[in-house]
């Protein structure tokens, strides 16, 4: 008996941890500033309009850093990238001082948060943007207000965020194609 309910309690860590859920010991979101360097695109993060987002990695204290929340979003989709994410945040627009300056530390967990896809504002690098909010509420109303859907992490499709063979969401062209980073 007891050696099932150590079974069931081991089976039930390791689907928290697979889960990717923010948990109580999951690291705490840094403020951005100005040493945040994109991890894409190797240049400052406050240098670009938009959400940003940062990745926690393991027992990693320092985040990944992106000029967008779309690059976040990108780099958990991407195969070739570290899969012992520990937390995803990034920007909260519900609490945003602006589109061009999306605040320091008004980070949500990226899996919690609602997003809008397909609207007329555009992230780093002018690439389509996932653009985050903590309540439902914020989202719909940005995107009465600039175009999109509203999408949950889970349902953020593939070739949004990643680009097809030529072009992106929108019918816009990808960085890859184009030869630009973000």
């Amino acid at each position: 008996m007891k050696s099932r309910l150590v079974l069931a309690m081991s089976a039930l860590a390791l689907l928290a941890a697979c889960s990717g859920e923010v948990g109580p010991d999951a690291p705490k979101p840094l403020a951005l500033t100005s040493e945040a360097i994109g991890h894409y695109c190797g240049m400052n993060v406050l240098e670009h309009p938009g959400p940003k987002g940062q990745i926690m990695l393991g027992q990693i204290p320092e985040p990944i850093w992106f000029s967008s929340a779309r690059d976040a979003v990108a780099f958990t989709m991407l195969p070739e990238e570290p899969k012992d994410i520990s937390a995803i945040y990034v920007s909260d627009m519900a609490k945003a001082p602006s589109w061009e300056a999306p605040g320091p530390v008004n980070w949500i967990d990226a899996r919690h948060a609602y997003y809008v896809i397909g609207s007329a504002m555009r992230g780093g690098m002018g690439a389509p943007e996932t653009v985050p909010f903590s309540t439902e509420a914020a989202a719909v109303k940005f995107a009465d207000d600039n175009g999109g859907e509203v999408v949950s992490f889970a349902d953020i499709p593939r070739d949004y965020v990643l680009g097809t063979d030529e072009t992106g969401a929108n019918g816009n062209p990808t960085p890859e194609t184009t030869g630009a980073t973000h």
